[in-house]
């Protein structure tokens, strides 16, 4: 926020994001921004549609918060088949990216193999 500003937009557009959640599924958004932060400067860009997660450049995605989960997905060059996390791997058309599709119930789904793939992609956003 800059000097003499009394609001920020970007706030603003994340708080309306949130607005009519359930205490359940901003408490798991809340927690996985938190455990980026633990990753390395995180930064938390709301738009029309998603949360995007940024460092130099965007590399994960909340693109959708339920009434009881959280939907994530990370953008990465290569399909990692052989996981327990993720629900779907799907190539992304017109590029050589595969999104991989992570549906967070609870806190304990941030577990070591995904806290791997979020490190993974904050690489990759560096």
């Amino acid at each position: 926020m800059n000097t003499n500003q009394v609001h920020s937009c970007q706030d603003k557009a994340l708080a309306d994001f949130l607005q009519g959640k359930s205490e359940h599924t901003i408490a798991l958004f809340d927690h996985l921004v938190n455990e980026y932060r633990q990753i390395g400067d995180v930064q938390v860009h709301p738009a029309k549609s998603m949360i995007s997660f940024a460092a130099r450049t965007r590399f994960a995605y909340v693109i959708r918060l339920g009434k009881n989960f959280v939907d994530v997905v990370f953008p990465f060059k290569q399909a990692y088949d052989d996981n327990l996390c993720f629900n779907k791997i799907k190539p992304v058309p017109g590029s050589d990216d595969f999104n991989h599709h992570l549906r967070i119930y609870f806190k304990e789904d941030l577990n070591n193999e995904v806290r791997m793939y979020m490190r993974m992609a904050y690489e990759n956003g560096k």
